[in-house]
């Protein structure tokens, strides 16, 4: 498939989807928030909602993932944790055993599953040989049966240009993508942010490229929402501004900045930590909230999305997942990005700000008068100057479905895509 290809099909996935593939395995390396294992689990209800018949099996190195709602026929396997320390470096999370160890439990663990379920397709998030190449060696098993295809899966946006570039030739990704996979989807929309040109991908690489759109429309629809039947976690029914700070872990300035900022008449606020706050950091946000009766402070909720369709205004981090949710709710969004340790976030608000679909402000700016007076802005209603491409999810179960009938093609005509 050319480098840009892209399946147009009509919003939504209903319905059987010829030559889909009935196991599918996601896997995601997840030692920090649940960007990863959330993004496989948008996947894996698209593919579900596409055919019924699908079975999913995700493997994620994130315990939390198992509070999540999950799509009917989909099942999670987690893998003993790995946490990211301050200086980008990797240690054990839960256990007194050097990484080493951890590592070599998550490899065999990995390598038993996809030997035993055998997936028609795997699609592997972000990091293309796994954390400490956990992966390689089922990816070698899987290579060596020739009929299980793999695709690797992006974000648009990795980081700055420099260092991403620096971390994929580390990595051997290019290699890596030679050798083992079949595709690279990248869940964005090129005329945003084109990782081919921004990383100087090798013509190797750019060949097997398709920009599937972002994995937008269609969130949550193949997911049993625990939301709905839980009162304590429903939204306000007064008009209220909301403030998302993703998993929480780098988001107290962010919240304690919202919640001493001034709301518009009639509104209260609403803060979702996420469920990788601190304790110290929500206590303090918490003392921070019972001195504001205009602000309220809710901890976790599986999917954010009843409350951000239902906002006045979103201040948030720049996210993958939070910034798809946003564009398709529609909501009026103000983004306040991370900088450091990497500068995706950055460079993913910047893009979008420039594109006229949200506000942004800097971290560096953020102050509570800034956040007030964006909040009480009169100019309700600001139109999308750029048409981006949201149907990431309608396209990929057609995705999948090309990528086995090809498969299946070559193997009838004698050929195979073994290595």
């Amino acid at each position: 498939m050319d480098t840009g290809d892209q399946i147009h099909g009509e919003h939504g996935t209903g319905g059987n989807v010829p030559g889909a593939p009935s196991r599918v395995a996601l896997y995601s390396h997840d030692t920090q928030g649940l960007g990863h294992v959330r993004r496989n689990i948008e996947l894996a209800s698209a593919l579900v909602a596409a055919n019924p018949d699908t079975d999913v099996l995700l493997l994620t190195g994130n315990p939390e993932a198992t509070a999540l709602p999950l799509p009917p026929n989909t099942d999670i396997a987690t893998l003993p944790t790995v946490r990211k320390d301050a200086d980008g470096g990797y240690d054990s999370r839960r256990m007194n055993a050097s990484l080493e160890s951890v590592l070599r439990m998550r490899t065999q663990i990995i390598t038993a599953a996809l030997d035993a379920y055998d997936p028609q397709l795997l699609i592997v998030d972000k990091v293309a040989l796994g954390l400490g190449a956990e992966l390689e060696p089922a990816l070698r098993m899987l290579r060596a049966r020739g009929n299980n295809r793999c695709v690797l899966g992006l974000r648009e946006i990795l980081d700055a240009p420099d260092i991403a570039v620096r971390e994929w030739q580390a990595a051997r990704t290019s290699q890596s993508i030679d050798r083992y996979y079949d595709e690279v989807w990248v869940y964005g929309d090129r005329g945003v942010y084109d990782p081919v040109v921004e990383y100087h991908l090798p013509d190797a690489v750019a060949g097997k490229i398709v920009y599937t759109g972002y994995l937008g429309n269609g969130r949550g629809l193949g997911t049993t929402t625990l939301i709905r039947d839980r009162p304590s976690l429903a939204p306000p029914a007064q008009p209220y501004s909301l403030c998302l700070v993703g998993g929480g872990q780098d988001g107290l300035e962010l919240a304690e900045t919202f919640v001493r900022a001034q709301l518009p008449a009639g509104q209260v606020g609403v803060v979702l930590t996420g469920p990788f706050m601190r304790r110290s950091a929500r206590q303090r946000l918490r003392q921070l909230v019972d001195d504001k009766p205009d602000k309220t402070l809710v901890e976790f909720v599986p999917d954010p999305g009843d409350f951000i369709d239902r906002a006045a205004s979103v201040v948030s981090m720049a996210g993958y997942n939070s910034v798809c949710e946003l564009l398709t709710s529609g909501a009026r969004t103000l983004l306040v990005p991370r900088a450091k340790p990497r500068t995706e976030q950055l460079l993913r608000a910047r893009r979008m700000s420039e594109l006229g679909l949200v506000d942004m402000v800097g971290p560096a700016d953020l102050s509570s008068r800034i956040l007030g007076d964006w909040l009480g802005t009169a100019d309700q209603t600001k139109p999308r100057r750029y048409p981006i491409d949201l149907d990431g999810l309608s396209r990929i179960p057609r995705l999948a479905a090309a990528l086995l009938e090809r498969n299946q093609s070559t193997a009838t005509e004698g050929g195979s895509h073994a290595a």
